[in-house]
């Protein structure tokens, strides 16, 4: 991979932008270097590149696939990073402001406004140095069953993460999605217990996507509730695959499905509302979704497709790594345990720092 690293190293010199990624539990590293600075749009979803997309908002931004050079090699073997000696600084002020945040949101459900809310917070840490190339490297070494990604435009700014969750891929008109949701440590070979809140959470996300999908399907399948796991966490998942009616497209799909109720909530757009309005601060691509988009298949018949919700992310800006963690509020919520949740979800970035 040394020859792959160094033209990282040279995109970042000339400060233009590029992605590269590796799909989970696949041993191979792709990169997209743009032959120029121009901030490109994916606007109806038909356009073929890498796709980089807000929480909100309109700025999709796309690594067009013709504006760029390809490079991909295959992982060198190497030891699974050990946890970090991280130490967790108890801020108060974060802990009460985030309990307070999500309180409101189970007043909010108790009051009947939604049924379920995905509250989130941003944490900031200071780098002494950073290297992008071998933060990438442990991060592809630590999650290897995840999508793990270093995107960055000089116009945006560097963001990286290793994400558990699929938003969609497609394969002309057939589809596979899933429902992902709850979240506990992994306790080794020890069999998963969910708690009645947990599973309550899973099953909206299902029911939303089921729901929402039919009206473009012209059949559906979904598996039978599984443990996932990512990194030292675990989560619920359900695998959810079809085909897409003849009058439906791509855009309408990824419209029904992001924001998903596993970054939002249900019904979705009180959810959101209530995030924009309480949240506090600007989730910018954070639960966004990023990925490939309309790549041609081997018999170039066909398009592929292959987006993922961009969770367990953080941006670099400034000598500072800025952190994401979100937890799913229903009325059996608890602020303390939501907050050791988010506190969890945040040692999968620094874990690689």
């Amino acid at each position: 991979m040394i020859d792959f690293f160094i033209k990282v190293k040279q995109q970042e010199s000339q400060n233009l932008p590029f992605v590269l990624y590796k799909k989970p539990d696949n041993i191979k590293v792709v990169g997209y270097f743009q032959k120029n600075d121009h901030l490109y749009f994916a606007e109806n979803f038909e356009e073929a590149g890498f796709v980089f997309a807000p929480f909100v908002g309109s700025q999709m931004i796309l690594i067009p696939f013709e504006q760029s050079v390809k490079w991909s090699a295959l992982i060198t073997s190497g030891e699974e990073t050990p946890d970090s000696e991280f130490t967790q600084l108890e801020n108060k002020q974060s802990q009460e402001h985030f309990e307070s945040l999500v309180q409101k949101g189970i007043d909010a459900i108790g009051e009947g406004v939604f049924k379920k809310v995905v509250v989130s917070r941003k944490e900031t840490i200071d780098l002494a140095n950073f290297d992008l190339v071998s933060v990438f490297e442990k991060l592809i070494q630590s999650y290897p069953n995840a999508f793990c990604y270093c995107w960055f435009h000089p116009k945006i700014g560097l963001w990286m993460g290793a994400t558990p969750e699929r938003l969609l891929k497609a394969d002309d008109k057939k589809f596979s999605t899933m429902a992902l949701a709850g979240t506990q440590k992994s306790q080794g070979l020890a069999e998963a217990i969910w708690e009645k809140k947990e599973m309550e959470e899973q099953q909206f996300v299902t029911d939303f996507i089921l729901n929402n999908l039919k009206d473009l399907t012209s059949e559906v399948a979904i598996s039978s509730p599984y443990a996932l796991k990512a990194g030292a966490l675990l989560h619920i998942k359900t695998d959810i695959e079809g085909v897409l009616s003849d009058n439906s497209n791509l855009k309408q799909v990824i419209s029904v499905l992001h924001p998903t109720p596993a970054v939002c909530g249900l019904p979705k757009q009180e959810a959101k509302d209530f995030i924009l309005e309480n949240e506090g601060y600007d989730r910018e691509y954070y639960t966004g979704f990023l990925g490939e988009l309309n790549k041609e298949a081997f018999n170039k018949e066909t398009l592929k497709s292959d987006l993922y919700v961009n969770l367990r992310c953080m941006k670099i800006k400034d000598k500072q790594a800025h952190l994401y963690m979100g937890c799913g509020i229903t009325k059996d919520s608890n602020p303390g345990k939501e907050w050791k949740e988010s506190v969890n979800k945040s040692m999968t970035m620094k874990r690689v720092l």
